[in-house]
């Protein structure tokens, strides 16, 4: 049999949380050179966790820095209270990582909303963009009749490749040079390996965004190397490679029959529980090939999710980023 490239259909994840479980589950044990806590409050789970070293950097796949996750599994059932309890978590945890990166109560902030707006689960950041309070005309325009707890806020939608014939990265570094923002916060869907987690997890990293992140596989990133400015991304996952849909059904079937069938379990099952999860994802690759790719999958109600997870955003960015909007009535502030 020909030597088969498994490396696109390994177990995909943009969420710093998941890659940190997959690392954990294959050496055993906890990583080197990465901290992690968990909170639960209100049906609101928080997780954090700190890439402090290179070592820990490689083991995990993500840059180091701090990754904040939230995960909300009750967002499914858009309880808009239980949306504006989100928002308003969201922005707290927002405000520690403004903190952190050195940005003031009146620095100059640029949202970018990376993605695309004519493909659903692409649109967050386009969506969020459309939500959020911009302010930044008014300080240019008229500065003496702005009122206290305000800063100047701008954001932008640059679309993708596809539609532009530009890199976001570039467009956004255009505007940087031009406008000047002290911070530039990205926004993007993100490809999760667990369907649990789509649409109901919101993660907030320092790192900002870089090249092969997202569900559109940007190519360049938006960092604070690249820009001069701090950069912290937000993503939420839209969408879960089918690869890893099958990788899990396969498992949860032999996990399901060893635990109902005693030693039978390994027997109707064959081959497969003796196999090891490259060659489980080689069976993807053929299943596959007639396709030439993998597939996304994004649940059927990805319109109101996407809607829903979009507002909370933006209320939560528009309670962190002025001090004006009152965090119990965030959702007042969007459209």
């Amino acid at each position: 049999m020909d030597h088969l490239d498994l490396r696109q259909y390994a177990v995909h994840t943009d969420l710093a949380l998941e890659a940190k479980e997959l690392a954990e589950t294959a050496n055993g044990g906890p990583i080197p050179g990465v901290l992690s806590e968990l909170l639960d409050e209100d049906g609101i789970k928080v997780s954090r966790v700190h890439v402090q070293t290179e070592q820990g950097s490689r083991a995990i796949g993500k840059m180091p820095g701090r990754y904040v996750t939230l995960e909300v599994p009750g967002l499914r059932n858009q309880d808009t209270g239980l949306q504006d309890k989100v928002a308003t978590r969201f922005a707290q945890e927002f405000e520690s990582f403004l903190e952190r990166a050195g940005v003031g109560k009146s620095a100059r902030i640029l949202i970018v909303g990376l993605g695309n707006w004519n493909v659903t689960p692409d649109a967050l950041g386009p969506l969020v963009v459309e939500n959020v309070m911009v302010t930044r005309h008014f300080f240019e325009l008229m500065p003496d009749q702005v009122a206290p707890g305000y800063r100047a806020v701008s954001a932008v939608a640059p679309g993708v490749l596809g539609i532009t014939g530009i890199e976001s990265s570039e467009i956004v570094q255009g505007i940087v040079e031009k406008t000047r923002p002290d911070a530039v916060i990205a926004i993007d869907a993100l490809a999760s390996k667990a369907l649990e987690r789509v649409n109901t997890t919101i993660q907030i990293a320092d790192t900002g965004i870089h090249p092969g992140s997202g569900i559109g596989n940007k190519r360049k990133g938006l960092t604070k190397e690249i820009l001069g400015v701090p950069c912290i991304a937000i993503g939420v996952p839209t969408v879960v490679f089918a690869s890893n849909i099958v990788n899990d059904c396969m498992r949860l079937l032999e996990d399901h029959l060893a635990a109902h069938a005693a030693n039978s379990g390994s027997q109707i099952m064959g081959l497969m529980h003796k196999m090891e999860e490259n060659e489980r994802l080689q069976l993807v690759r053929e299943v596959l090939q007639p396709l030439g790719h993998d597939l996304i999958v994004t649940p059927k109600e990805i319109d109101q999710f996407i809607e829903d997870i979009a507002n909370i955003i933006a209320s939560g960015l528009n309670a962190s980023l002025h001090d004006a909007v009152d965090t119990s009535n965030v959702a007042a502030y969007t459209h």
